[in-house]
């Protein structure tokens, strides 16, 4: 945190913000052009440029900067080792017999809401959306296409069951760093959450349910497409149960709640075993497809498009961009633009409703400007606890509110984290210019109705409770410890 006493105004703290907004968007709206790394880029240099004209000495900027990264490195690896997951899986077959088994098995009709609530459970599992959507999100992905359903609506449908898993699952970090940072129970704050994200699933599903009925269930469904991809994936693929060992692995070791890196990377060597045991597949071969990705040329154009893709090249862009997102974030941390902006907000905010709603849109502006989840639940998290103490409300509903502009918001942002790491994992293939596929970020809709719900229980008041008499006690006696240590300082 900046000191509090040498604060940016408002205008010099929202500078930055806007001049990298504007420039991010003449890169997407106007060149049509989704690179969003050098308007970041030039974001940083703005704001480090800010903290040294205010006096600010580089290699403090620096530090913050290299600060904010290093707390995301554990993502950055679960990147890494999800990119090897994904090329590894394929090689295996347990991408193909998943494809296969949900070509066979599932109905065009009820697919979408079947692959929400498919990710919701696996995620809830593993508690992370990042490795649901990187494993069965991708499989889904094949199985919409061999379906004839725009990937849009598939990726939407994945987004959102994956990303409320991560939402309320006690294994997801940002459902432990939420509660920390504004000081309540792990499980009381899931237990909060709850208002807010069963209807928003609830929501999708019908609405998943109704887009499946109504547009996937008209008889457009191409049966001589889906048997071509089903004879050919048998043909090429020895498929069965041995194949989903690697997932069942991964599964397994997220239910004893071991941690979800070494569980991801145990599904890796699982799948590279399988690929030389079962599939055929020579060592240097596992090795290549874990690097650069899978390859394979059947000559079906669907099988090839779905089956050519992973490796941990094919995460570079996205871990790039993460680097620079993460960098500029911790520039405006550093520098005290975001504190200096929270700040404005907070002195214009009285009421419990404009507090919950402020809190919500805080989480997700710095979603937008910093582009990581991990800043936009611990800053505003850190700067709004005061607030709700002084009007005699629960920090659950803080809590609440950080996790919902912040995990929830993450992967509708295409420059955040989040919405990279979809972007890339789910092969939506918007680098080229084709910026179709961005309409996943509104089919997503259990991620962006929860805000609302969120809003809508903070100006009615419903869901929304007050402070406790231990939360009462616990804020007297750090007040109390705090005047203890003021005055010991005193009279020393």
């Amino acid at each position: 945190m900046s000191d509090t006493r040498n604060l940016p105004s408002l205008g010099l703290a929202l500078l930055p913000v806007v001049l990298t907004l504007g420039l991010l968007a003449l890169q997407l709206f106007y060149y049509g052009d989704f690179t969003p790394h050098i308007p970041l880029i030039i974001g940083l240099a703005i704001t480090s440029l800010l903290g040294r004209m205010r006096g600010q000495g580089w290699f403090d900027i620096r530090e913050g900067i290299f600060h904010v990264i290093h707390v995301s490195m554990p993502s950055l690896a679960v990147l890494i080792v999800v990119g090897m997951i994904i090329g590894v899986w394929i090689a295996s077959g347990t991408v193909p017999t998943l494809i296969y088994y949900g070509l066979t098995l599932l109905n065009p009709s009820v697919f979408l809401s079947a692959a929400m609530i498919l990710c919701a459970i696996v995620s809830l599992s593993l508690g992370t959306s990042w490795g649901t959507v990187g494993t069965i999100g991708l499989a889904l992905m094949g199985i919409g296409a061999g379906f004839d359903v725009p990937a849009y609506w598939t990726a939407g449908a994945v987004v959102s069951g994956a990303f409320f898993g991560d939402k309320i699952s006690p294994l997801s970090d940002t459902t432990n760093l939420a509660p920390a940072v504004t000081g309540v129970s792990v499980f009381d704050h899931i237990q909060n959450m709850l208002p807010t994200t069963v209807p928003a699933m609830l929501i999708a599903l019908v609405i998943y349910s109704l887009a499946g009925y109504f547009i996937m269930g008209e008889g457009d469904t191409s049966f001589v497409a889906i048997e071509a991809i089903t004879s050919g994936l048998d043909e090429r693929f020895a498929l069965g149960l041995v194949p989903l060992l690697p997932a069942v692995i991964v599964v397994a070791l997220a239910v004893t709640k071991q941690p979800p890196l070494p569980s991801l990377f145990s599904g890796v060597v699982a799948g590279a075993l399988v690929a030389i045991f079962w599939q055929g597949v020579g060592l240097h071969d596992v090795f290549t497809y874990a690097q650069s990705g899978f390859a394979i040329d059947t000559g079906i154009s669907d099988i090839d498009g779905l089956l050519n893709a992973g490796g941990i090249q094919s995460m570079m862009w996205t871990i790039s961009l993460m680097l620079i997102a993460l960098g500029f974030g911790g520039a405006l941390e550093r520098t005290g633009c975001l504190e200096a902006i929270i700040n404005a907000i907070i002195k214009r905010v009285k009421s419990f409703g404009a507090v919950q709603t402020s809190a919500i849109g805080t989480s997700f502006a710095t979603n937008l400007v910093a582009g990581d989840p991990y800043i936009s639940i611990a800053l505003p998290g850190r700067m709004y606890a005061p607030l709700y103490r002084g009007i005699g409300y629960s920090t659950l509903n803080l809590s609440r509110a950080v996790e919902e502009g912040g995990t929830l918001m993450s992967p509708l942002i295409p420059w955040n984290a989040g919405g990279a790491f979809v972007i890339t994992a789910l092969g939506l293939g918007i680098m080229d210019g084709d910026l179709t596929n961005l309409l996943y970020i509104p089919l997503a809709f259990a991620c962006w109705t929860a805000p609302f719900i969120g809003v809508f229980y903070a100006l009615t008041g419903l869901f929304s409770p007050r402070a406790s008499d231990a939360e009462r006690m616990t804020w007297k006696d750090q007040n109390e410890d705090v005047k203890d240590m003021e005055g010991h300082a005193l009279t020393s």
